[in-house]
Parts: C-alpha cells; structure tokens; sequence
C-alpha cells in the first residue's frame, strides 16, 4: 500500500468513534511534551471575555458612531450603535488591566527562559490577547490553549508561538488550565468564562484540586452578575465556600492577593 494511502487509512480511523480514546491522549500529550521541553512547571491562568477590545479601538469606535449619529440623530439604529460603542468604551478598561497583569507575570520571573510561573490564557482574542500580550511585553514566555470553535476563537498574536495549542475537547483543554495552575484570575466574560470559573471552584470545592486564589477582577460586575450571598443564604453553598473567591479591581491588586495568598500559607510563590 502507498505512503498516501496508509496516511489516509491512518486519518480516517482516528475519526472513528473507537478511536475517541486514542484521540483524547493526542490531545491531552500535544500540549503536555511541549510545556515539558520548555521545563514549564506552574501556571497563573487568566480567563475573561473574548470581546472586549484595546481602549485606543474601543475609542475609535465610539468616535466613529458618534460621528454617524451627528449626521442622523433621530435613526435608532444609530442611537443604539452609539450606546453599545458607549459599553465596549468602558468595558476597554479590563484589556489594559488585563495587559498589565500578563506583564507582571512575565516580570515575575529571572530572564526569558524562566518558565517557573508562566502566564496561561485561552489563547484568544479579548482579555486573553491582552494578557499574552502584557507577557510579550515583559520579554516572556506565555501560553495560549485554544480550541476550535465556529466563532471567535482565532489564536492571538502575542502568544509564544510554541506554547500556542490547538484542543479539539474542551476537557482536555480545562486539563490542562488546572493542572500547572497556581492561581486564576477571572475579568469579565460570558458563558465561556462561567463555564471555566466554575469547574474550577467546584473542583476546589470538592477536593478534587487544591485550594488556589481565585481572583475575581471587578467586584461590581461579578456581583450584579452572581449573588454569591443568595447561595449561602438558600443553603446551596456553606459560608465558607465563599471564601474560595475574592475580589481585585486592578492587575497590581490582583498580583498583590495572589502573592500575599502564598505567604499566608507558608508556602512562598517563588
């Protein structure tokens, strides 16, 4: 038989639902050989929406709705252009702290090559680009763990181009966030950022992972998202679950609680 053919043969059957197995490893060790040849040993992993954009973007658009609207002041198609310009605008505010975190993360360790904490990211656009690129800035290395979706979710340019995978299963991916993780840092986001928030608290939760800070950016949005308080109170949670979480409004605060969070427990981050 053919090189070609074997290739094709070889292709289609891990296609097949026998294979899951076998596809499941693939995706699990691609990313793992790697972050082991770059002697990556732990991770802080940041999380936030994949929609919210540089300030100086952010502002240019808002310009640029204003400017229509100006033209035609009583379309409502306008008006609402305008207002939604108006959130992304205040939204912005995350991408720069979100930048500012990555870069405090890549500063943290001693040159380029010191992958002892190392930035980790979903690999996207939004507050994960930001956060890659903060690291970039800082010289160092980051990761970005993507997957494939039909909307999104094209990878960022500021991650380290060998650091930067491809995951067709969302378990595997959500591996990989928590198995190097010492920290997670939450910005705003959607259904995605829930999504990863909460498989990460139920697993500290129940014992499934060690405890890690949690921190949450914007105490504002999180609790006029989430009424944590309303959990306790109905006796879906304990009170001291709410204890797993806490709350920074900026990247230095949120650095600050993570190493602080360390010392309290006698174990040093570095």
């Amino acid at each position: 038989m053919h090189d070609s053919k074997v290739n094709q043969t070889s292709s289609s059957f891990l296609y097949h639902n026998e294979a899951r197995g076998v596809r499941l490893q693939l995706d699990y060790l691609k990313a793992e050989v790697k972050m082991r040849e770059h002697h990556i040993k732990h991770t802080i992993v940041v999380f936030g929406s994949a929609r919210i954009i540089e300030p100086e973007r952010a502002a240019q658009i808002e310009r640029e709705a204003r400017k229509a609207l100006e033209k035609d002041p009583d379309c409502p198609e306008l008006q609402s252009t305008l207002k939604k310009a108006g959130k992304i605008v205040e939204k912005s505010i995350y991408y720069a702290e979100a930048r500012a975190f990555g870069r405090l993360v890549g500063q943290s360790g001693k040159g380029p090559d010191d992958a002892r904490i190392t930035l980790m990211t979903g690999g996207g656009p939004g507050i994960m680009e930001a956060a890659n690129r903060g690291a970039e800035d800082a010289g160092a290395l980051s990761i970005g763990l993507n997957i494939e979706l039909p909307f999104e979710q094209e990878p960022n340019p500021y991650i380290t181009p060998d650091l930067d995978f491809y995951f067709h299963y969302f378990a595997i991916r959500k591996l990989h966030f928590v198995h190097r993780a010492r920290a997670l840092v939450i910005f705003p986001g959607g259904f995605g950022t829930l999504d990863e928030l909460f498989e990460i608290l139920t697993l500290i939760q129940t014992h499934k992972s060690k405890p890690i800070p949690v921190i949450l950016i914007s105490k504002e949005y999180w609790e006029r998202l989430i009424n944590f308080e309303m959990l306790v109170e109905e006796e879906m949670i304990s009170p001291k679950d709410l204890a797993l979480i806490e709350f920074a409004g900026t990247a230095s605060e949120a650095w600050n609680k993570i190493l602080q969070w360390y010392i309290d427990q006698g174990d040093p981050l570095f």
